[in-house]
């Protein structure tokens, strides 16, 4: 090649640098007003919980500071500790039982057809596009005393097994957790339904032309082909029990005495009721690190299967 070509290249070369350079900054400008709205709304108040977490603070005196103190406050409070274990109760009817329901629920959706598919599908999402009180003020009256569900237990001559459901110390978390079975079950049934949709129609028949069973279909292509969605819902789900706050307020605040305390309502309690904002703060940051830690979790896992 000679060194008048050699000097072409490298000039073509540079102006294709030169043009991708600029085509970096002009994307980051027109990404600049998204940019700077989500710092000033989610990146600043959370460098200043990481900052309150490490003070004593009321909120309204001069803030002292205390380093990591109001951490091993909370690792040595005992209410936490009960709080977590009732998320964990949590995070089996508001994840594990919606997945498998929903799961089962869109494996039998496509494969059959049923008259009014589309509205049983909508009548199971419905809880999706409620909102979180409304849909505890439905639940408070359905559990009440003389409410729909008791009535119901009357009406069939099971008259004994009716109780003050989010009164009772035994039945109130369960109860709060069915309500979370209620809510996911149609999410996680349409996010399941529009995966199975997606695969393509060939693996199915390859497999029939194998002599595949039905089960062996449904484990051998349908549930590898789901991993992206039991992901997103695992991570959804499990992240919303534990950030469960709203619906235990407005139906138990927490009672019967302490029976569905989450970590959510005690970190409420922390900066509203005893106002203790810097305890308050550190239980924040645990529970997003918590939060973060469970996605990258489940996502690693997932594409550790993927592999």
């Amino acid at each position: 090649m000679s060194v008048l070509a050699i000097g072409r290249t490298k000039a073509r070369t540079r102006t294709v640098s030169r043009q991708a350079r600029k085509r970096r900054w002009i994307g980051l400008l027109f990404l600049s007003p998204a940019l700077l709205l989500y710092g000033a709304i989610v990146l600043v108040p959370l460098l200043q919980t990481v900052n309150y977490s490490f003070y004593k603070w009321d909120g309204v005196s001069e803030p002292t500071w205390v380093g990591l103190r109001n951490y091993l406050e909370f690792g040595r409070d005992p209410r936490m500790y009960a709080a977590f274990g009732h998320v964990l109760v949590l995070i089996v009817m508001f994840g594990l039982i919606p997945l498998a329901l929903g799961l089962i629920s869109a494996a039998l959706l496509s494969r059959a057809k049923i008259r009014g598919e589309g509205i049983y599908r909508w009548f199971l999402f419905l809880p999706q596009v409620l909102t979180s009180v409304v849909v505890a003020i439905i639940w408070k009256r359905i559990y009440a005393p003389d409410g729909p569900l008791n009535g119901l237990l009357r009406a069939v001559g099971l008259g004994q097994l009716t109780r003050n459901w989010l009164g009772d110390f035994t039945w109130a978390l369960p109860s709060l957790g069915m309500i979370g079975v209620w809510g996911g079950f149609g999410f996680t049934m349409v996010l399941f339904l529009a995966g199975i949709l997606a695969i393509p129609d060939e693996l199915y028949e390859a497999a029939r032309l194998d002599g595949s069973s039905r089960w062996q279909e449904f484990w051998l292509i349908t549930l590898p082909s789901l991993r992206g969605q039991m992901a997103i819902a695992l991570t959804l789900t499990i992240t919303g029990a534990l950030r469960t706050f709203d619906m235990v307020y407005i139906t138990t605040q927490g009672g019967p005495g302490t029976a569905t305390t989450t970590p959510a309502l005690l970190l409420y309690q922390l900066a509203f009721v005893n106002p203790d904002v810097g305890r308050a703060s550190a239980t924040g940051v645990v529970l997003a690190v918590l939060c973060l830690g469970i996605a990258v979790g489940i996502t690693r896992i997932m594409e550790n299967k993927d592999r």
